[in-house]
């Protein structure tokens, strides 16, 4: 055995934890402006019609860029919600429990009326102004957007029944969010849930079997006590299941029909909406997803009777544009991830930002934003426009056949262009620890949720062939662009030249529908955009070399201009 070398009386023992100093490596993102940081947000605000509203969406753009607002995201995925279907006594409860920073940010989703604006505040732009506060929102967490969205679309179709709509709108419109487990009279605010799904229908609501009979006498809810239903059945999805009331599809005699149903009967004792389960999903966690059943529940019909699908559609579109919103969010969060991590990272003697490879992949990952936001926004002003003035057919027209294009191909483009990002990141950021992962499965959601891809893509050619002045106006929008670009020229030209073949029309639904969306987000970027981004995109997404993986576009474009208009700091 070797005696140690003896150390001098002056000398200091190294700190053993400390092998190395930590350099080149990225910081946590926080502290910026979630609106003044994003060029493009603040043109699409201010051209759609909400320029009113530039000071408070400033105002929600810092607290939502914030650190301790963006942690809370975190926390409420991290802490997933926990089931109690009775409580230990034996008594049947169904009570979800949430982690405080889920129930932190829903109670400023409602104060900030991202469930209610347009209605409470029923002017030009309102629908503008909530999609940029739900697309700020929705960059800090995606989960507790579900209630808030089911909440804002559930009045249009509550409106269909006036008396029930005078019940209980101006408690679900309340900026006070109140998770409370009491009966609805005793709280202060409400918030609404959806149940379509069953085991052996999925998407076809019409191979349903829930079914509801009158307890008294038939016809939509007119009050607490009368023309009330009982509801027998299942859903396989129903989402928040800790919501006040539910609308869900039932069958009477008369088919498929629409149901109030709340949580605790107007009596004040539970009602027999029983959760299974949660469900144990891959992404949106934070937002507890149930099986339930009804074994004779207490419920009002909404609408007619038999023409539930109608009823509940007038809510399912406009989830399906918050659908829109959402992934749109997500891009933005995953590009701007990627992009401070590049300002920071060096890689063979120089900043990653500054590297031609990597400018190229985060511009086109930055155009895949801009075209997905200018369509949103643009379907924020439509939905505007057909409130304000039921005499504009061409944005009702436009919105109903828009927005499940956009839904279809937004959502579709979503989950590749998180992996992309996460991908810039690299080994850091597939860590449970970074937002990336929670970014990349949030991404698949919304691509299912509200109808898929193929559901989407039908929907488009049921527009067509039921309404065909839906194609009028889809092509009076774009004819708006032409002239501005030889390629997006073209493009329109090939896309009617689709329409006077309809032979085998289904089967190239989706190809339809790709070219459809790419050729109306280029149309909007032609009229908006800086010269950089629209002639990039059309060269992209337009041009013979078509769209392959994102980090391909030509020579030419002013990659460094694309990628500062979408992070400012």
């Amino acid at each position: 055995m070797h005696d140690s070398f003896p150390l001098h009386a002056n000398a200091q023992v190294p700190a053993q934890a400390e092998t190395h100093p930590v350099f080149n490596v990225s910081s946590e993102l926080g502290d910026i402006n979630l609106l003044t940081s994003d060029q493009a947000l603040q043109e699409a605000v201010q051209r759609e019609g909400a320029v009113w509203a530039m000071e408070d969406l400033s105002q929600f753009g810092a607290l939502t860029g914030s650190r301790e607002y963006l942690h809370l995201g975190y926390l409420a995925n991290k802490y997933k919600p926990e089931l109690d279907t009775h409580d230990r006594f034996g008594h049947r409860v169904d009570v979800v429990h949430y982690h405080p920073a889920y129930h932190e940010l829903m109670r400023s989703a409602f104060a900030h009326q991202l469930h209610a604006l347009p209605w409470v505040n029923p002017v030009a732009g309102a629908h503008v102004a909530r999609a940029a506060k739900l697309l700020m929102q929705g960059q800090v967490e995606a989960g507790h957007i579900c209630p808030t969205t089911m909440t804002f679309a559930c009045i249009p179709s509550l409106r269909t029944t006036p008396k029930l709509a005078a019940l209980w709108e101006d408690k679900i419109l309340s900026a006070v969010y109140d998770p409370r487990n009491l009966p609805a009279s005793q709280k202060n605010g409400l918030t609404v849930g959806m149940g379509m799904t069953e085991k052996q229908g999925g998407s076809d609501v019409r191979a349903n079997t829930t079914f509801a009979t009158p307890i008294d006498q038939h016809g939509p809810g007119e009050s607490y006590e009368t023309k009330t239903y009982e509801i027998t059945g299942h859903k396989w999805f129903l989402s928040a299941p800790m919501c006040d009331l539910f609308l869900v599809l039932a069958k009477t005699e008369a088919g498929v029909s629409c149901f109030l149903v709340p949580r605790w009967r107007p009596d004040g004792t539970k009602n027999t909406l029983q959760v299974i389960r949660l469900k144990n999903k891959m992404g949106n966690v934070s937002n507890a997803s149930s099986e339930v059943e009804f074994r004779g529940a207490f419920g009002w019909l909404v609408g007619d009777e038999g023409r539930g699908v109608a009823t509940i559609i007038e809510m399912v579109s406009l989830t399906r544009f918050d659908c829109m919103i959402g992934s749109t969010a997500i891009m933005r969060m995953g590009l701007i991830q990627a992009i401070h991590h590049c300002q920071q990272r060096v890689a063979f003697g120089k900043k990653l930002i500054d590297q031609p490879l990597m400018q190229n992949l985060l511009a086109d990952l930055t155009l895949e934003y801009e075209g997905a936001l200018a369509l949103t926004m643009r379907m924020a002003r439509a939905l505007d426009q057909q409130e304000l003035d039921a005499t504009n057919q061409h944005e009702s027209l436009l919105a109903r056949i828009a927005t499940a294009i956009g839904k279809y191909w937004i959502c579709k483009r979503t989950p590749n262009h998180s992996y992309e990002a996460m991908e810039v990141i690299g080994g850091s950021g597939v860590m449970e620890d970074s937002p990336m992962p929670r970014l990349y499965r949030e991404a698949v959601i919304n691509t299912i949720w509200e109808g898929s891809g193929n559901v989407q893509c039908l929907d488009v050619l049921r527009a067509m062939t039921k309404t065909p002045a839906t194609v009028d106006a889809y092509f009076n929008e774009v004819r708006l662009a032409l002239g501005k670009h030889a390629l997006f020229d073209q493009a329109v030209s090939r896309l009617q030249a689709e329409f006077q073949n309809r032979e085998y029309l289904e089967f190239r639904a989706r190809h339809v529908g790709d070219q459809l969306a790419v050729v109306l987000q280029a149309a909007l970027l032609l009229q908006h955009a800086p010269d950089s981004v629209s002639t990039a995109f059309c060269l992209s997404r337009l041009g013979q070399q078509g769209m392959h993986n994102y980090g391909s576009l030509p020579i030419g474009v002013n990659a460094k201009a694309i990628i500062h208009r979408t992070y400012q700091v």
